[in-house]
């Protein structure tokens, strides 16, 4: 007899929502301007599936196409470890109708509800998803086919899926479409990236994205589609001999219509970036393996122009009870067949147990089961399982930004975005947002790009949260860090460029005395006291500064790295808003390479890795030195200049990792430039770019003016050129030949200078002559 039930959690994943959140661009969490700790509205524009206090209040900027935006985020259950199966995707959409909204209150369903009957142009309301689409969305079939476990859902349309059986509508999202990808249907969004922990299916996903692949839907006459627009089964098909069955007939017209199978246009764009995810931990809303946020660096498209767009990230996290990626064998057969009956789904396999044994204890897939863990059948265990969260995707959104397009200088230059995240208070009463940091806090660029500082922040915090200034406003400025007055730390990580300002100070440098990557004093002052946006007012505290700030693109002219704070967030409670830029004459590139290979290419070299040559994400990193550096390089670590061959036929290429990192002894390619005067031959060296004493000569190939090496692993790699003995020689038989020709000749006309006197004359006399 089962006398004692204890309740207890399988996963920890299935009892918490609070999962997904995006930190730059801000995502909303379905949040808008508002002064509480908890969002007023869950269903207002999406379903995050995330805990009501995540999101920012707004974060609305302008970017410039083709420029570098640094994506963050933070997702509180693993990703890119074997403890879950994950996915993060990350979309856009531009349109003229997404807008943030100046109300919590979810959009109407009833167009009457709206302002002249439009809900598409009510701009009251929040909006991605248009009125149509929601609305094409619940008229039409749900895909039958899928796995719904023991759920049971209350409708037969696309409104309804596993993870919301009860068909709950928030906005114009299209549930179905929310919590599967590739979608089979039309999507407004946009892909840019899919992160995955198995790379071998990136080929699928990026052969499938709308991007690059049409799609095909039902359109019915629009007559057929309103006499049947309260109808509570759908009316679409998904099928094209169901689409083409229907026909129409309006009253009084002789024509009949039918349901026409269209095809919707891919979006015509370039297939997404598919990668494996870098790592974060189980039940940790924070930082990835390297202590910093986890981070995708999209370079916005440069045909991209548009004042409203949005951007969406999902994550779909399942475990190891079932196979969702076996189509064939989990699929609408293994559903419950009566309601309160579990999932025919076979988990006792994996268990060790036989089918009759597995559910006389209890080891079915349903919600909450209780299990005899030990046979006994007077003992159970209930496990905390929700069948609609096994397989489950959560949400997060930005608000509204806009994208324009460079011109002037910055058209055809490299611009790299710097941000502010994070909002008012510690990091108990902001979780699970986080607390001011700038965005990126290290940035890397090159003199001659452009960094573009630009920011927004809230009036409506709520006003107890920690902070400086006035109760429940975000502010933020940059100033230089004052110098370093302490030994601690090393030089090194500088070197050769000029380190200026100090991380561990909290006092600012002034400004007439500072240098700050070549900008001027009057750039420094607006960044200071955020001007232009800014005219006077009580500024001490940034108080009467606007919320938004953007300095425009600035160039980078003069290298050395750059520390740098802001004042007002900088108390106790919410110390260290502080950043780092990085401006080296050297190119560096970054590059995140997994499974399904790619490319990390400088002016000077290129490494190239092929399908198959990692089994992981390697963060690869690519660094070019002209030969003086290098040299500079090898004195500052003690050792003398004493390199193979006669002198540099390349650049220094630097690789890191520097140890071997490719699979089952695979290697990658890297290709160097030759450099400098022809040499008869060339010899490729390495060496530890931390320990540059001893150079160790390796196998090439020569293409060219290309020299192509086999490696498994990084290190410092440099070409070096000789002159072969053989030429030497020659050279060395001609100049003794040109010499003894000429003493001869010398010789010669010494003794016979009449014929030295007829052959001047004979030139002479036809010097004369046209």
């Amino acid at each position: 007899m089962k006398s004692l039930v204890l309740l207890v959690g399988l996963m920890c994943m299935v009892g918490i929502h609070g999962d997904m959140y995006m930190h730059n661009p801000r995502g909303s969490n379905n949040r808008l301007d508002e002064a509480g700790r908890e969002r007023n509205n869950g269903n207002r524009m999406f379903d995050s599936q995330n805990n009501n206090r995540g999101g920012y209040n707004v974060g609305s900027l302008a970017y410039m196409a083709g420029s570098v935006l640094p994506i963050e985020w933070t997702n509180q259950h693993s990703c890119g470890d074997p403890n879950a199966h994950c996915e993060i995707i990350i979309q856009y959409m531009c349109g003229d109708w997404v807008r943030d909204g100046a109300s919590t209150s979810t959009i109407p369903e009833n167009p009457a509800q709206c302002y002249n009957y439009d809900c598409n142009r009510d701009i009251r309301y929040g909006m991605h998803e248009t009125y149509d689409y929601y609305l094409n969305c619940k008229q039409t079939e749900r895909e039958a086919n899928l796995f719904t476990a023991d759920q049971n859902l209350n409708g037969d349309s696309a409104k309804y899926t596993r993870q919301n059986p009860k068909g709950t509508r928030r906005a114009y999202e299209c549930p179905e479409e929310r919590d599967y990808y590739p979608y089979w249907r039309p999507s407004p969004w946009r892909d840019i990236v899919v992160m995955t922990n198995d790379a071998s299916r990136c080929e699928y996903y990026q052969a499938e994205s709308a991007n690059v692949k049409s799609r095909y839907a039902c359109v019915l006459p629009l007559g057929y589609i309103q006499e049947n627009i309260n109808e509570d089964d759908p009316i679409i098909p998904i099928t094209q001999p169901e689409c083409e069955s229907i026909y129409y007939q309006e009253a009084g017209n002789p024509n009949v219509t039918r349901g026409e199978w269209t095809e919707f246009p891919a979006h015509g764009i370039e297939a997404p970036d598919c990668r494996e995810a870098h790592w974060s931990r189980d039940n940790h809303l924070g930082n990835g393996v390297s202590g910093q946020p986890n981070t995708y660096n999209w370079t916005l498209p440069a045909n991209l122009e548009h004042e409203r767009c949005a951007m969406r990230i999902r994550y779909n996290i399942s475990t190891g009870e079932y196979d969702g990626w076996d189509p064939a064998n989990i699929n609408a057969d293994l559903n419950n067949q009566n309601r309160n009956d579990p999932s025919q789904l076979n988990v006792a396999e994996r268990l060790g147990l036989d089918e009759d044994e597995a559910e006389d204890r209890g080891y079915v897939f349903e919600n909450n089961p209780n299990v005899d863990l030990f046979g006994t059948d007077d003992f159970t265990l209930q496990l905390a399982i929700n069948t609609a969260q096994y397989g489950r995707t959560f949400q997060d959104r930005s608000h509204t930004f806009a994208v324009r397009k460079p011109v002037g200088e910055f058209r055809d230059a490299t611009i790299h975005n710097l941000n502010v995240r994070g909002k008012r208070g510690n990091i108990v009463q902001v979780f699970p947002a986080v607390e001011y940091d700038f965005v990126p806090n290290t940035l890397e660029v090159q003199p001659g790009d452009y960094v573009h500082p630009q920011w927004t922040g809230s009036n409506t915090n709520p006003n107890n949260n920690d902070g400086q200034g006035l109760p429940g406003t975000d502010r933020s400025n940059m100033v230089p860090l004052a110098e370093q007055v302490y030994s601690e730390g090393g030089s090194s990580y500088y070197a050769p460029n000029i380190k200026y300002g100090h991380f561990g100070r909290s006092y600012p440098q002034e400004i007439m005395n500072s240098t700050f990557a070549g900008f001027t004093i009057e750039t420094m002052t607006n960044m200071a006291v955020t001007q232009p946006n800014q005219f006077r007012g009580e500024m001490s505290e940034l108080d009467d500064a606007g919320t938004y700030f953007d300095l425009g693109p600035q160039k980078v002219t003069q290298a050395g790295t750059y520390h740098y704070m802001c004042t007002r967030n900088n108390n106790f409670s919410n110390r260290s808003q502080k950043g780092r830029l990085i401006a080296k004459n050297e190119v560096v590139k970054y590059e995140s390479i997994g499974y399904t290979g790619g490319n990390v290419t400088g002016p000077s070299g290129n490494l190239e890795f092929q399908k198959g040559t990692l089994d992981h994400l390697e963060d690869i990193k690519l660094e070019e030195w002209e030969p003086e550096r290098g040299e500079w390089e090898i004195e500052d670590q003690g050792n003398e200049v004493d390199l193979p061959g006669e002198g540099y036929a390349s650049k220094y290429i630097i690789v890191e990792p520097t140890h071997e990192f490719t699979t089952d002894n695979a290697t990658f390619t890297i290709s160097i430039n030759l450099i400098g005067s022809s040499y008869d031959s060339i010899g490729v060296y390495r060496s530890d770019p931390y320990n540059l004493a001893m150079w160790e000569k390796i196998d090439h190939e020569q293409s060219g003016k290309t020299a192509n090496i086999a490696v498994k692993g990084g290190g410092a790699y440099v070409i070096r050129g000789a002159t072969s003995n053989v030429a030497l020689i020659v050279g060395i038989i001609v100049a003794v030949a040109v010499v003894v020709l000429i003493v001869g000749a010398v010789v010669f006309f010494r003794r016979n200078p009449e014929k030295w006197s007829s052959i001047t004359g004979a030139c002479s006399g036809a010097g004369g002559k046209v």
